[in-house]
């Protein structure tokens, strides 16, 4: 049994690192690996470090007359922007095991973010300067297990409770033009959101040979009243005096769902010393369309995209996710073990958006000294495959870009 759980702790590196990077908002995601170690107590922690390397390629406005490039008026890289910067993904967690079949799990986890920063001096700036998106997610998750045939039966529910906030700068209108000093015609939008969600599940085991088979469903997080500021302070009201929010700040208010989620994780011991293991996963990206966000001087009135109340939106256009790896893990050692794995990401952008199919090939060595402690290291690499985007402000193409992680981990058993 000490064989396959090495070699069964191998993959999760493998599988995290390479899912990292997955389309739609998602970082780390959900992943509830932990609860099914067999140890009364187990604490783990891990960080993965994504560097994806997306750049823009032929920048054209559609739209000059709300600027151009970082002073307003023209000039700005249209080639070679880089729009995408690198982040950590952190997770902690601890299980514990009671009266022989139950076992629970808490975990803190950042699932959802983005950040893309291609800066105010590129041809599209009226579309975006910087947007960042960060999340923080309490999970508790327990499971009761039973014996079924050769192996046991394994019932799963939890829930989590998510904070989601972020930002968003555009060039609004090209101020230097029309007086030089007046603002630098950038706005800023700041959200902020809470909500709680739940998960039910099962698993079937067979811990002698490594056969686990997992199907977890993970429900919506409505975050109810999103919350913000609408600053358009840099923007003097002289530009357009039947605009009531240039030149102040607005509160404002909106509503936004993070989406619910299917994965299947199968894996089985299929030679000694060997082992084989996949996964796929669906998430509902589609949730997210046009998030319209309105004056909470208004909220009597029900704010909706090209309503008479609203003041800006945010324009995602997802479409759903899927999440297919397969690999192989093989103990080395009485003490090494690793893991490989490709996978394949549908893109989640349509129309707008550079988020299309990504192939990412990761590996991973687990070392543990003793049956009480486990380090796990690994890494990924991928790219991310070309596509082109157009809003109403900008449009632009992109090549096939690299994105890879590198991925740390530690694991102690009493």
């Amino acid at each position: 049994m000490k064989r396959a759980l090495l070699i069964s702790t191998a993959l999760g590196v493998a599988f995290s690192a390479s899912q990292a990077f997955a389309g739609g908002l998602e970082r780390g995601g959900y992943n509830i690996d932990l609860l099914f170690d067999p140890s009364d107590y187990a604490a783990d922690a891990s960080v993965t470090y994504v560097m994806p390397k997306r750049e823009l390629d032929n920048v054209v406005d559609v739209n000059p007359a709300n600027g151009l490039g970082s002073n307003g008026i023209g000039g700005g890289q249209s080639s070679g922007v880089r729009d995408t910067e690198s982040y950590f993904v952190p997770r902690v967690g601890f299980k514990a095991g009671f009266a022989e079949a139950a076992d629970c799990l808490v975990q803190y986890s950042q699932p959802w973010g983005a950040h893309s920063n291609p800066g105010a001096d590129w041809v599209g700036a009226n579309s975006n300067i910087e947007t960042k998106i960060d999340s923080h997610s309490a999970d508790f998750t327990c499971s009761y297990r039973f014996a079924v045939g050769p192996g046991q039966f394994r019932i799963i529910g939890g829930g989590y409770y998510q904070e989601v906030e972020g930002f968003k700068e555009r060039l609004v209108a090209p101020v230097p033009l029309l007086a030089p000093g007046a603002g630098s015609g950038v706005g800023r939008l700041d959200l902020e959101g809470n909500g709680w969600g739940y998960r039910v599940g099962a698993a079937y085991e067979m811990p002698e040979i490594a056969l686990r088979a997992s199907l977890v469903y993970n429900s919506e997080v409505d975050l109810g009243d999103v919350t913000g500021t609408l600053d358009l302070r840099q923007v003097p009201g002289a530009i357009d005096p039947t605009n009531p929010f240039l030149g102040g700040v607005t509160d404002v208010f909106g509503t936004a769902t993070m989406p619910q989620s299917v994965e299947l994780k199968v894996q089985s011991g299929v030679a000694p010393g060997w082992l084989a293991f996949g996964s796929v996963k669906w998430v509902d990206w589609s949730v997210l369309q046009t998030l319209p966000f309105c004056p909470t001087a208004f909220s009597a009135i029900p704010c909706s995209s090209g309503g008479p109340t609203e003041a800006t939106s945010l324009e995602l256009l997802y479409q759903d996710g899927w999440t297919v790896s397969a690999g192989v893990g093989h103990k080395f050692s009485e003490t090494i073990s690793g893991a490989a794995s490709l996978t394949w990401d549908r893109g989640t952008s349509t129309t707008l958006g550079t988020q299309t199919d990504t192939w990412t090939v990761s590996g991973g060595l687990s070392y543990t000294p003793s049956e009480m402690v486990e380090l796990r290291f690994g890494g990924a690499l991928g790219v991310l495959t070309s596509g082109s985007s157009i809003d109403s402000d900008v449009t632009y193409d992109f090549g096939n870009d690299f994105v890879g992680a590198l991925q740390a981990g530690a694991k102690i058993r009493f």
